[in-house]
């Protein structure tokens, strides 16, 4: 069976997932450093910043985070899933229907639990392990259980390539000007994702084109460091490669396990959040937009200066 045949398939359930349960137990299994913190206050305007600048220290390098930030993936990342439960005909025990991960479902969940593998095995482990085309009853042992789980994933990010290699997929407002604004200014310029390499590299090639893409002075992905966000590892080498102090570097994220590695890197950080983690605590961040739209590369110079200038 070719991979394009295998995308016409059964459209999924519009059904709503269960609710949510408590990930405590799951938390004890998988590595998986810190929980996401969410809060319910409103979202206070930032306050005026003065022109106030320094000497001695400037923005020197601008870092992005890819998922959240240079493109809105998280509901691509749910299409991708539910259209290979629906192709394999995946159905849990207490559940009538093939499943379907809702979006209010989805959005605390893939906030909760890294990395597609780990969310099905949890999901599974919680509701009962499914029966499916690749096994028409539920599988009982470990070793058919990965199975599984290795052949859903394998799908679902085929077709979670499909998706982006549509052209239907449009980087995030403002993202590619303030790039260029930032490599005009002579700026350095990174991108530092916490998935996988191959994956990162297909957004970048889609969404940004070619000539940003390989006009990066760095470019690092989860493979190339051993602990992911909200460890600073990445964020650490990216620093080094670039030859630029912490102190200089700003960086732009969409969630706070980004703005943990960030801040544990030295390195200040900015959040433009997404739809799905508008609710996160994001207190440490040095300012918060919804999107990148109105921002310019004077605004981030300006913030991080007060920033500095004030420590």
């Amino acid at each position: 069976m070719t991979t394009a045949s295998m995308f016409v398939s059964r459209q999924p359930s519009l059904r709503q997932s269960p609710p949510l349960r408590s990930f405590s137990n799951f938390l004890g299994t998988f590595t998986y450093p810190h929980v996401v913190r969410f809060s319910t206050r409103k979202r206070q305007k930032l306050p005026s910043l003065s022109a106030a600048a320094t000497t001695s220290a400037s923005l020197q390098a601008l870092i992005f985070d890819c998922d959240g930030v240079i493109i809105e993936s998280e509901h691509l990342h749910r299409q991708a899933y539910n259209d290979a439960f629906a192709y394999f005909n995946v159905r849990c025990p207490s559940e009538l229907e093939i499943l379907n991960w809702a979006a209010d479902f989805y959005d605390v969940f893939q906030n909760q639990v890294g990395g597609g593998k780990p969310k099905m095995r949890w999901y599974f482990k919680e509701h009962g392990w499914p029966s499916s085309t690749i096994f028409e009853t539920p599988p009982e042992d470990d070793e058919s259980r990965a199975k599984l789980i290795d052949s859903l994933q394998d799908w679902k990010t085929e077709r979670y390539k499909e998706i982006i290699k549509s052209g239907t997929v449009e980087p995030r407002a403002g993202v590619l000007r303030l790039m260029d604004e930032a490599k005009a200014a002579g700026k350095k310029l990174a991108v530092c994702s916490a998935a996988t390499k191959s994956s990162v590299i297909l957004c970048l090639e889609n969404l940004i084109g070619m000539d940003r893409f390989q006009g990066l002075d760095c470019f690092l992905a989860g493979d190339d460091v051993k602990e992911k966000k909200p460890d600073p590892s990445i964020y650490i080498t990216a620093a080094k490669v670039l030859g630029v102090s912490a102190r200089d570097c700003l960086v732009v994220e969409d969630s706070v396990i980004g703005l943990q590695a960030a801040i544990q890197a030295g390195m200040s950080c900015v959040i433009t959040y997404t739809s799905s983690t508008s609710d996160q605590d994001f207190k440490d961040a040095i300012a918060i937009y919804p999107d990148l739209s109105d921002v310019r590369l004077k605004d981030l110079e300006l913030v991080l200066q007060n920033v500095l200038a004030a420590s």
